[in-house]
């Protein structure tokens, strides 16, 4: 029952339900928009838009949730505190570098489609990534490390076994701010061949078609805030009884 009443099942359903009943809304468009024709973005499906643009959020959010988690790892270890301000630095940058300037040099190594929205994707959410796991894995108390330890436990099993499971709830904010912010950054792949649900939006812009654009927003926006509900689940599942949300 309390799955029914959830509010992210029912945005879910309303997202799923305009992705495949879209097409079928020319009329409410039509009466909106009469000198645009045709009022609904046609070329390619919403579904098959919604697959593609979410295969390249996925991409670039796993590699940037592999490479940022380790190296918040390296960085909170002795042998790698040097070089704290090193990553933190590249990492800044990564996000502060515009996608737009990524993806156009980034085109002549790789070419068009969807791998230099990738490449722009993974450098732009891998700070707060890193962020957010240097900040979990910094919270575990010394005391439960020091009494993982006194039962003979590796370094690596503590790591394993005793911090990235207690930090997984902070780490994961991290992950979840860097997809919701993926969803949105995505859509400028569009512009170099990317089939993503920014496809409409930039095919209305050029084709002077506010239809195109509004359609396309409001999925970009309803996918981004499904995906940021569901995290938000995930992460209050993976807290600890007890633990301050």
């Amino acid at each position: 029952m309390r799955v029914a009443t959830s509010p992210t099942l029912w945005v879910a359903i309303l997202f799923a339900a305009l992705l495949v009943a879209m097409p079928h809304a020319q009329a409410p468009f039509h009466w909106a928009f009469p000198d645009v024709q045709p009022p609904v973005y046609v070329r390619d499906s919403f579904v098959a838009l919604f697959l593609s643009h979410a295969g390249i959020v996925a991409i670039a959010s796993l590699a940037a949730s592999v490479i940022g988690i380790i190296l918040a790892v390296f960085v909170t270890r002795p042998a790698g505190h040097d070089f704290r301000a090193i990553v933190d630095a590249l990492a800044t940058i990564g996000q502060s570098f515009p996608p737009a300037a990524v993806l156009a040099l980034a085109v002549p190594v790789l070419g068009f489609g969807p791998r230099p929205t990738i490449v722009a994707l993974f450098l732009y959410g891998l700070l707060p990534i890193v962020e957010y796991a240097i900040a979990g894995l910094e919270s575990v108390p010394g005391a439960v490390r020091d009494a993982a330890a006194g039962i003979g436990m590796s370094a690596w099993q503590i790591l394993a076994r005793v911090e990235l499971p207690l930090a997984m709830p902070v780490i994961l904010a991290g992950i979840r701010v860097s997809v919701t912010i993926g969803i949105g950054t995505a859509t400028i792949g569009s512009t170099v061949g990317a089939l993503t649900l920014g496809t409409p939006i930039f095919d209305g812009i050029g084709g002077n078609k506010v239809p195109f654009v509004l359609q396309g927003a409001v999925l970009v926006a309803l996918f981004a805030i499904v995906t940021d509900m569901a995290f938000a689940r995930l992460e209050a599942w993976l807290r600890p009884p007890g633990a301050a949300h």
